[in-house]
This record gives C-alpha cells, structure tokens and sequence, in this order.
C-alpha cells in the first residue's frame, strides 16, 4: 500500500481548516501546512492535527508557494488540498480503496473537483485535476496566479471527486496579483492572458476582457480547451454589448477547436430560438445532449449537458406545437430538478392541454 503526504498552502483559514483535515486526516500518513502569513487561528487549528507546520513569506506566487509545500513531503505520494476543500464521506471510502490498491507505476491521480452545486445537489460546475502525484518525480507547479501542476507519464483517471465548500472569497486577490505583474513589465504566458481576462470578466471590465482574450487567442498557444473557453467567454462579453452578430460568431467560432462542447450547443440554441429558427434551434440543443461533457482539465457546465437543453427543447417544441415531445422533453428536466419553478409551470402547462386533447 502507497503512503501519502497532504501539502496545503494556507492563511486565515480558522473557519475552515478545520473542517478539510478532519475530512483527509484518516487516509493521509503525513500532514505538511505551509502558512504564508495567517493572523487568525490557522495554526492552533492546524497544531491539533499535525506538529508539521511550515512559514513560507507570500510573495505574490502561488506555484513557488506550492512548489515549496512540495518540499516538506516524505512519502511517496503527494496529495494537495485547498482549505475549503474536503473529502465527503464516499470520497474518503473510495480514497482509501485507491491507497491500497494503487500501482505504483502511476504517476498521477486525476480526481473531479466538484466547485459547485445546485438547490437539488446536482452539480453545476466541475474540472479534473491531477491531485495525487508520486513524490519522486518531482512535478513542478507553474503560474504565480491559477497555478497547474504539469505532470506527464502514467496519468490514472479515478471516479474520486474532492468537493469545494468555500465559506468566503477574496474577489479581488488575483486580479490584483495580474496588475501587479502588468505594472512589473513582466511577460504574460498564454495561459495568463487567458485568465487574466477571465478576472476582467468576474470584475465587470468587459471591454478588457476582449482586448486579453484575443490576445489569448492569437498566440496559438493556449491549451484546446482553454480556446474554446475563450471564444465562450467572448461570446458572453459581446452580448453583455447586446452585439448579437459578435455573439454569435465568436460561439461559432468554438467549433473550429473540436467537438461541438455542450455549452457552445446550449448558446447556439439559444442564439437560433431567439431569432425563432425553431429547427436550428433544435438541432444544437440534441447536439448538447449528444456531445455530453468528458471529464477533462476543463471547466464544465454541466446543466448544458442535462437539464437545461430538455428545458429548452420544451420550449422549441411547444412552439411547433408538437406538445406530447414538449412535455417528454419537461420532464426529462424534471429528472434533475424536481422542484424547479419553470419546469413545474410547463408540467401544469402540458397537462391541461392533454386533458383538452391536445
């Protein structure tokens, strides 16, 4: 059986510490806190659950934070958390089953990292990420801000998922760390102008955004699913502007990075419903359903995938009249979000005009 070490980089996290190595200090063998500068309770939270405690002063880079997190490891694998991360309790059983049963030529473990959740604990949003990683190798994280850990050789893909419950949110931290480098003259990488641009959007700077993320696009360098993100994102900018035509385009324009992706499908239903090309618009929401999101380094909306393209087909198909697939369509999305206000509307919908028979 493998041994693990857990490596967290932390500060003023006494509301939730806590919680997160409670949820890990069973299936981990050594617990490594790097604190880069806490004023609160961190560290007597931290001290009840593991005497290797760590200073590291914060100087704007999260990899070089991580990296040397990295360094305090002795076993042979290396698990990382955020504090307002935690293991729920069938994620601890299945952790445990891939400790004893891991080969050890793996390398990595990728893990989905659920980052949130709706009213009916569907899950809204999610990525994979490497999250266990044989300490030998000695991957590196790059990145002062949204930081990967770039890892190669033997990836395994496990059914794991590490859940994100965060209680608080510096909205302003990584955008002021961009500046910063901006102010600094210091070169952007691909990756950073893409998520430089994704802060601009979260502040509301949607013209900026647009600068960035066509400079993102045009060196050709950016990850696939990064370029589609982009062109997603610029879509949004665009109708933030109620610019319809640059909306559209910039969805379109996903599809030349690969598989259709549900949400491009999703925005180009809705892009055709609008203008009541009621088959157009068909045709890319059953394209969402088809194409449903792989678990891959990527974010997902998963409604796109699920609920949102059967609530919208509902709608399409109301509108040709074609009420009993409308209402198949109502409930499918029902499946998912049983209480949801709309779709409880339209079941009333449909069921007085079956009773009419319609």
């Amino acid at each position: 059986m493998i041994t693990i070490s857990l490596c967290m980089i932390v500060k003023n996290e006494e509301d939730v510490i806590g919680r997160c190595l409670e949820s890990v200090r069973d299936i981990v063998d050594e617990i490594n806190i790097v604190d880069t500068g806490s004023t609160d309770r961190t560290k007597e939270i931290v001290s009840l659950y593991t005497n290797r405690i760590f200073d590291f002063s914060w100087i704007d880079d999260f990899a070089a934070a991580r990296n040397y997190s990295f360094t305090q490891a002795t076993k042979d694998y290396i698990l990382w958390l955020d504090a307002d991360d935690v293991f729920l309790e069938l994620d601890q059983k299945k952790f445990l089953h891939l400790k004893q049963t891991l080969n050890r030529n793996t390398d990595s473990v990728s893990m989905n990292y659920h980052l949130a959740s709706d009213e009916e604990q569907n899950i809204t949003t999610s990525i994979r990420r490497n999250r266990l990683v044989k300490r030998e190798k000695h991957f590196p994280w790059i990145g002062a801000v949204h930081e990967y850990l770039a890892v190669h050789g033997i990836i395994h893909d496990s059914d794991i998922a590490v859940t994100h419950l965060p209680l608080t949110h510096d909205t302003n931290r990584n955008l002021i760390i961009y500046e910063r480098m901006l102010t600094e003259g210091k070169e952007f990488s691909p990756r950073d102008l893409f998520y430089y641009a994704n802060e601009l959007v979260d502040h509301g700077n949607y013209k900026k955004a647009i600068e960035y993320y066509l400079r993102f696009l045009r060196t050709k360098k950016g990850w696939v699913e990064d370029n589609i993100r982009a062109c997603s994102k610029l879509a949004d900018c665009y109708h933030q502007f109620n610019l319809k035509e640059q909306e559209a385009h910039w969805a379109l324009k996903a599809l030349s990075y690969g598989i259709p992706q549900p949400e491009t499908c999703c925005r180009l239903g809705f892009h055709f419903l609008e203008k009541n090309e009621i088959e157009t618009a068909i045709y890319w929401y059953e394209k969402s359903l088809e194409n449903k999101e792989t678990e891959k380094l990527s974010f997902q909306n998963n409604a796109c995938s699920f609920w949102l393209p059967h609530l919208q087909l509902a709608v399409c198909y109301d509108r040709l009249g074609q009420y009993q697939l409308a209402s198949k369509h109502n409930e499918s999305a029902l499946l998912y979000r049983p209480n949801d206000p709309r779709m409880l509307a339209n079941k009333e919908y449909f069921d007085g005009l079956t009773k009419n028979g319609k």
